[in-house]
């Protein structure tokens, strides 16, 4: 059965349609009220020459089909297809990061507190999202202070020999270690940073006070103290939250700005009545997307009147919205557009019906409203020339995109990178070269001779040289940089991660990143690979000091090669050893100068005999083509 003839043959119920190319590839997914009259219109569209639906047609080959009950299951089933399938014919958000959540791991022995971005079914407890992203970073680090719970990669489903530098700072209650804590006081613990994370202050106030109290009965005054503390910060923190939700209710305010087929869109964040964060996002080519944003109520196969303008916004705004509030715990109340478009009450009832609260989206046309949402287009034209007329961003902004991509609980200032050279595990060596605010900061560079690593072996090389370097630092008592950097894929990234470990640096942020493919890994959080635009200001300085790192190992793995060479041949030579060898290149200043040299100046450094040695070494074409002495006979 061809295209056609299958089309003819789908029900006029709602479901989602999956248009599918010669290889059996997903190329575009769609929702409609009447799957029949929704497929069918592309046959028009494609005969009208309109260029995107022309191009989809051209290339689909087979149609599948998924019935379903309701317009909000129809959305729901598109996003989810278009997020696994990815199909190229659909507005793909690209840059799907969400904002961070503070995780409790309630499924370990000893549960930890991270910050995360990825939502999952593992049994632990999340909270958020936290607007801007650098306040999930605050309030765990409060915790840590507070509570003393760890966020280390340490497993602690066994012991230790000794705890690492955050139990010695009190900032861990050290469970990793047998005997510095118990299980009573660990679960207390995970106790009180669960009613402080949901919000229950009054809980957790009445708790502590009643903990206070006993202690100074029982003339434990230490513990009292810190209870009491910890009473003072929580009684701050409810003060905070009392005067932000006397303001106005939460909201995202979408601007856009598009031409020659690219599209730059900012969505403020505004919480508490205030702009809190910006985030931003970009399209390239899009001319060849299929933006269908109407289902026709009648099997007519009239087209949608949209699809002759240049770039349609509303159908864009939908596609936009479905992959980033669909499945998000948290939506706000309003939402506000530049633009209208066809599922709007359908996608706020399902959003409503989700969050457990009414969501507005809303075109505001005047007043207040408006001027935010063209603030946002201002501010997505800025952006726009920023990308794509390659306006040189800020350092500021680099470093802030950086610190946001990689999840880095501080501003950037420092990056070490490393790398490892050698050729068939000969003269193995490594570099480190040092990224400082905005600059390669050269007197800082470090080489390193492999010592403890025969034959090929770039995991234990790596392993060998992170610890050497942050031992030193540890040692010397000096700060350690913003984030590591290593020059490969997983193994070296593990590798190096094992060394922190081992040193006691549990919470320092460490990525790779991944030759050919320029895939980051974060470390800690490997199954989620990040791949960055090849545009991306961000991706560019990572490659800069890789590159970098690459050059600087490679220099000094010729160097090394060089040397190894040099002595190797001096000292084949009959007569020449170490101390001739060293008093040989520091007379002549080379290899090469010592092999031009004459035997005059040879016999100069060295005794005759050795130094007819050497210039045979090098001259041997030469005396080989001395002739022989004639022999003459006397008659």
């Amino acid at each position: 059965m061809d295209l056609h003839e299958k089309i003819r043959t789908l029900p006029t119920r709602p479901g989602v349609y999956l248009y599918k190319n010669a290889e059996d590839e997903v190329i575009y997914v769609g929702k409609a009220k009447n799957l029949r009259a929704r497929v069918r219109s592309y046959l028009l569209e494609a005969s009208q020459a309109n260029a995107k639906t022309g191009s989809l047609m051209r290339e689909a080959v087979d149609v599948d089909y998924i019935m379903v009950d309701n317009e909000h299951e129809a959305l729901a089933l598109e996003n989810n297809l278009i997020k696994q399938r990815k199909p190229r014919f659909n507005i793909l958000l690209r840059d799907d990061k969400t904002y961070p959540y503070v995780k409790l791991t309630l499924g370990d022995r000893y549960p930890k507190v991270f910050v995360t971005r990825r939502l999952r079914k593992d049994g632990g407890a999340y909270y958020g999202p936290y607007f801007p992203g650098n306040l999930a970073y605050r309030i765990a680090e409060l915790i840590h202070r507070s509570f003393l719970l760890p966020s280390c990669k340490v497993d602690l489903r066994r012991y230790y020999p000794r705890p690492c530098l955050q139990y010695y700072i009190k900032r861990c209650l050290g469970p990793c270690v047998e005997g510095l804590t118990t299980p009573e006081a660990y679960r207390e613990a995970v106790r009180d940073a669960q009613m402080f994370l949901e919000g229950r202050g009054a809980d957790l106030e009445s708790s502590l006070q009643q903990r206070m109290e006993e202690a100074a009965l029982a003339e434990q005054f230490e513990l009292a103290a810190k209870y009491r503390d910890l009473l003072v910060t929580i009684s701050q923190l409810q003060e905070k939250q009392r005067i932000a939700s006397a303001d106005d209710d939460d909201a995202d305010v979408f601007g856009y700005h598009y031409e020659n087929s690219m599209l730059a869109v900012n969505l403020f964040h505004m919480r508490g009545g205030k702009i809190v964060d910006r985030r931003e996002f970009f399209w390239e080519e899009l001319q060849e997307l299929v933006l269908q944003e109407a289902d026709p109520e009648d099997e007519s196969g009239a087209a949608p009147a949209s699809t002759a303008a240049p770039f349609e916004a509303g159908a864009f705004f939908a596609a936009l919205l479905k992959q980033l509030y669909i499945d998000q715990q948290y939506v706000p109340r309003m939402v506000y557009l530049p633009v209208e478009f066809a599922d709007r009450p359908a996608l706020a009832a399902l959003l409503a019906e989700r969050s457990g609260h009414r969501v507005e989206i809303a075109v505001p046309v005047r007043g207040d409203r408006r001027s935010l949402v063209d603030l946002a287009g201002t501010n997505a034209k800025q952006s726009y020339d920023q990308r794509f007329r390659v306006m040189k961003p800020t350092q500021k902004a680099i470093q802030e995109s950086l610190q946001d991509i990689l999840m880095l609980p501080e501003l950037p200032k420092r990056i070490e990178c490393f790398d490892i050279s050698h050729i068939q595990g000969a003269e193995t060596v490594a570099s480190m070269v040092v990224w400082e605010d905005g600059d390669m900061k050269k007197s800082d560079y470090r080489k390193f001779q492999i010592k403890t690593v025969e034959g090929v072996d770039d995991f234990a090389s790596m392993r060998e040289v992170v610890t050497r370097r942050y031992r030193r630092v540890i040692e010397e008592q000096r700060t350690m940089p913003s984030l590591i950097l290593i020059d490969g894929g997983l193994g070296q990234l593990h590798s190096a991660a094992q060394a922190l470990e081992e040193l006691g640096l549990t919470t320092q942020p460490l990525a790779s990143i991944a030759k050919r493919e320029e895939i980051i890994y974060l470390y800690g959080q490997e199954d989620e690979p990040i791949v960055l635009e090849r545009r991306s200001p961000v991706l560019h300085l990572i490659q800069r000091v890789r590159d970098e790192s690459h050059r600087f190992a490679i220099s000094y793995h010729r160097k090394r090669r060089e040397m190894r060479d040099r002595d190797s041949e001096l000292l084949n030579i009959p007569g020449v050893g170490a101390r001739t060898r060293t008093r040989l290149i520091e007379h002549f200043g080379s290899l090469r100068s010592v092999r031009q040299a004459d035997l005059v100046a040879l016999t100069s450094v060295v005794p005759q005999k050795t130094a007819e040695a050497i210039y045979a070494h090098f001259h041997v074409e030469e005396v080989a083509a001395e002739p022989f002495p004639i022999l003459t006979t006397e008659h």
